[in-house]
């Protein structure tokens, strides 16, 4: 609920509206005290997903994923407003916060994760998370973009776009979360590969999570290398980012949808 009421706030108060002569500023006190407190309850909800009782096994499904990345990223953008405006991704985000908080609820994890007390498992799965959700931040910023972009080409500004940075500042931001983020997916796999040779004796299992891991660290080391050697930007640089993450959203996400879902298996 709030994440709810504070998307429909944040609509009503920076996405609508004519040009006002002075631009919404950042998020006020109040917005961001009740952005923490609704990141407070959604980790709440995540712990009694993840944990479902005392002696039980570690539960991880596509929905708690899904979950886990969306709270990740919306704690990453509350702490970096204090440092970068990032205007306009609340719109974008909380809304998919609110669905995921009730994902775990309607598809239970039934997927217990064996050997979850291994420190080196433990340290691959924190890696991957926050990989992931980095790069969903910067999935989200990229749309945000290219929304800002057209908005921009047709002459059609409201007090929010009037008030986001310049879009080579922009994408500036963007590139700085997509370097973090690859150099957390590159120690995700690097931690992948020691921690499946170290329980199941071969380094790398070749199945469909690992493919697409794979190809996702491609698409981004192709996209930084672009950027780097031949100026990549705008357009370009989007597609790239957004392919990227779709390949990485299928990994481990999509695999367990398919496996829990479409299938019905734990």
């Amino acid at each position: 609920m709030l994440y709810v009421g504070l998307a429909v706030h944040f609509w009503r108060s920076r996405w609508q509206g004519a040009l006002l002569d002075q631009p919404v500023a950042g998020l006020a006190p109040w917005e961001r005290a009740l952005l923490a407190i609704a990141l407070l309850a959604h980790g709440l909800s995540l712990a009694s997903a993840i944990f479902p009782g005392e002696g039980m096994a570690m539960r991880f499904g596509f929905a708690v994923a899904l979950s886990m990345m969306m709270w990740l990223a919306v704690a990453f953008y509350w702490i970096e407003s204090f440092y970068a405006r990032m205007e306009g991704l609340q719109m974008l985000g909380l809304p998919l916060a609110a669905a995921c908080v009730l994902l775990p609820w309607l598809a239970p994890a039934q997927h217990a994760l064996p050997n979850a007390d291994s420190l080196a498992f433990r340290l691959h799965f924190l890696l991957a998370m926050l990989a992931y959700s980095l790069f969903l931040l910067a999935a989200l910023h990229a749309i945000l973009m290219a929304v800002a972009e057209r908005r921009l080409h047709r002459g059609r500004l409201t007090p929010l776009f009037a008030g986001l940075p310049p879009l080579l500042t922009m994408e500036a931001l963007l590139f700085r979360l997509i370097h973090i983020a690859f150099a957390l997916l590159t120690l995700t796999l690097l931690t992948g590969v020691l921690f499946s040779e170290h329980i199941f004796g071969k380094a790398l299992p070749f199945n469909h999570k690992t493919v697409f891991a794979l190809l996702s660290w491609l698409i981004f080391a192709a996209l930084l290398i672009g950027r780097q050697r031949f100026g990549w930007r705008g357009r370009t640089a989007l597609s790239w980012t957004l392919a990227g993450f779709a390949a990485l959203l299928l990994a481990y996400v999509g695999s367990r949808f398919v496996l829990e879902v479409l299938l019905g298996r734990p």
